[in-house]
């Protein structure tokens, strides 16, 4: 191709109006290069790069890590959250020895608008891992569980729990595998989570007496999702010995278990991660009182790879 350029520039150059005109078609058609492209290549122009327009970037990679580094300690939360107390939470981090930043960098960083923080945290998000659904829908019991919508909360006081499972199934549901009930009291926030090595029945109920006994008041009444393990005659019948009211929210509806939901990740996924956890010696390292032994070498639970990252207190978390 560039044989080709140098042969025809010096005739296209010096040719006449009528033969540039010959000479260009010939090119064209051996080349398949529109028109003006052929002109610029025979005259020899090449465009000159365009230096960028405008004032220099405000938010330098120092100042975008220092923002990653003061979101990650905040616990990845949203920007309409970390704005506003980027401040006060620089000057507690600094206080307490855990960043250093220069003055610039500092300003930069507590100046920063919610939309900023979101566009330059996008690239550092986890953008992988999510716990796979093991939800399997039961039909049982549909008709005789009072369906609950999110407005049907608006009178609750403590002691109305949204319940839901979290599975620890790691990349695939197959097998056995340690689950989480999340109980979440929707008035005040209050979150007990209790391990389970599975999901049946009797695990299940035992689970949430569990739960029922470690309350700070009475619960009155839980609202679970459509999940097989919830709707069963030993839930309905738990419910109805303790004077219970047992509800179910609408499927298929995102924003039918939202309290608990947003404890799923602030509470279970946060501190345990997205690792396959299975078998009673894992169950029991979740729910003991103290925080296992992250030096201890059982097979078993360094394949969770979750012991170094356990904070457990009273619960199980």
């Amino acid at each position: 191709m560039e044989e080709l350029v140098e042969a025809v520039r010096p005739r296209y150059v010096r040719g006449s109006r009528s033969n540039k005109t010959s000479i260009l078609g010939e090119f064209v058609a051996v080349t398949g290069h529109h028109r003006k492209a052929a002109i610029r290549c025979l005259r020899g122009r090449r465009r000159r790069s365009r230096k960028r327009q405008g004032r220099p970037p405000v938010y330098t990679p120092d100042v975008v890590a220092a923002l990653r580094r003061v979101w990650e300690v905040c616990g990845q939360i949203c920007s309409k959250r970390l704005a506003p107390f980027l401040p006060g939470a620089v000057a507690l981090l600094e206080r307490e020895g855990e960043v250093r930043f220069p003055p610039d960098v500092r300003a930069r960083l507590i100046a920063m608008s919610p939309a900023t923080v979101d566009r330059l945290s996008r690239g550092h998000r986890d953008g992988g891992r999510r716990g796979r659904c093991a939800t399997k829908p039961g039909t049982l019991l549909r008709s005789q569980v009072a369906v609950r919508t999110f407005f049907d909360w608006a009178d609750a006081a403590p002691g109305f729990f949204e319940i839901d499972l979290v599975a620890h199934c790691g990349e695939t549901t197959a097998g056995k595998l340690v689950h989480t009930l999340s109980a979440v009291d929707v008035t005040t926030g209050w979150s007990e989570p209790v391990a389970l090595t599975n999901c049946s029945q009797g695990v299940v109920e035992r689970a949430l007496e569990r739960t029922r006994t470690q309350l700070p008041f009475p619960l009155l009444c839980i609202g679970s999702d459509n999940d097989s393990a919830f709707l069963t005659w030993a839930m309905k019948g738990y419910c109805d010995t303790h004077k219970i009211t047992f509800t179910r929210c609408r499927p298929y509806k995102k924003n039918g278990q939202t309290h608990v939901e947003q404890k799923n990740w602030a509470v279970v996924r946060q501190l345990i991660g997205y690792d396959r956890c299975e078998g009673l010696e894992a169950t029991a390292a979740l729910q003991a009182d103290e925080p296992p032994d992250p030096y201890r070498t059982d097979e078993r639970l360094q394949e969770g790879k979750f012991v170094d990252r356990l904070r457990i207190h009273r619960g199980g978390f």
